[in-house]
């Protein structure tokens, strides 16, 4: 059968635009071309301009929103962020680098783990720049960190160090080493290092990989969760549940801001969760 092909001998969109001009010039004359081509110029170099205004215009908002933010904030907040922040870059910086996934990691922690909006990230990304053209030491930070708080937000602290060193897979080394320096430094004990340490180190992988299916998985979490030897009797549950009540209670962090008594909050539920299954089991055995 005989082939046919569409004939390509159509004009493109230059010969359009041509013969556009051709009839603009026939119907209207050099005049109306020169009119068009006078507004085109204009939009050529207006359209940059507004998008530019447009631009700075939100980025100006941006600022004084987050400003704004900032004011309304207590100091023990405001405080709590700024040396949360550097710490971390410091921490990210411990090789020497500090690179662009290092720096997703850390928006993507503050934007779903402590539910920043706009102008909060717009606040902490000011922060974080300028923390990371800073030359500073750690030891300092972590110095006045640990005598301005009080034991309770210094828990509050290394929880969200080891959340964040703890999105990498698999976890550095030399990073979890800093980690329990940290905490060592900032006289959080053993126990409790361990117990935070477990909860983001192994989670859900540590319980697949060491237990059969079923309510055995939520058993070993929930030994994680309240930093218990999983041959641990009822008492010592119970004394494991009553002092991580006291220490990560909300309201013993609620001058720090609502995104970090939300931390605790979540943080007791999980407690009383695990004690609640505990408490169950032992009854009925």
């Amino acid at each position: 059968m005989p082939s046919y092909r569409q004939s390509s001998s159509q004009p493109g969109c230059g010969g359009c635009l041509l013969i556009f001009f051709i009839l603009l010039l026939v119907v209207g004359g050099w005049q109306a071309v020169g009119n068009l081509v006078s507004l085109l110029l204009i939009l050529l170099f207006t359209i940059p301009l507004i998008g530019a205004t447009a631009f700075f215009g939100f980025v100006y908002s941006m600022r004084k929103r987050a400003a704004a933010y900032e004011r309304s904030q207590t100091a023990s907040h405001n405080r709590f962020v700024y040396l949360l922040v550097n710490i971390l870059v410091c921490i990210a910086k411990t090789d020497g680098h500090f690179t662009q996934s290092e720096l997703r990691t850390m928006l993507i922690f503050f934007q779903n783990s402590l539910r920043y909006n706009q102008e909060q990230m717009y606040w902490v990304k000011q922060l974080i720049k300028q923390a990371k053209d800073r030359q500073q030491d750690l030891e300092s930070l972590l110095a006045e960190f640990r005598n301005t708080f009080a034991y309770e937000p210094r828990l509050i602290l290394l929880e969200l160090i080891y959340q964040i060193i703890c999105t990498k897979v698999p976890v550095r080394t030399q990073e979890l080493e800093l980690a329990r320096r940290i905490a060592a430094f900032l006289q959080i004990s053993a126990y409790e290092r361990q117990t935070i340490e477990n909860k983001y180190r192994y989670g859900a992988g540590y319980q697949q990989q060491n237990s059969p299916v079923g309510s055995l998985h939520q058993e070993k979490r929930y030994y994680t969760v309240l930093g218990v030897d999983e041959r641990a009797d009822f008492a010592t549950i119970k004394k494991a549940y009553r002092q991580l009540s006291m220490q990560y209670h909300p309201d013993k962090v609620a001058h720090l801001g609502t995104e970090f008594k939300r931390v605790a909050e979540e943080k007791m539920k999980e407690i009383n969760a695990a004690y609640d299954y505990f408490r169950k089991k032992f009854e009925r055995g």
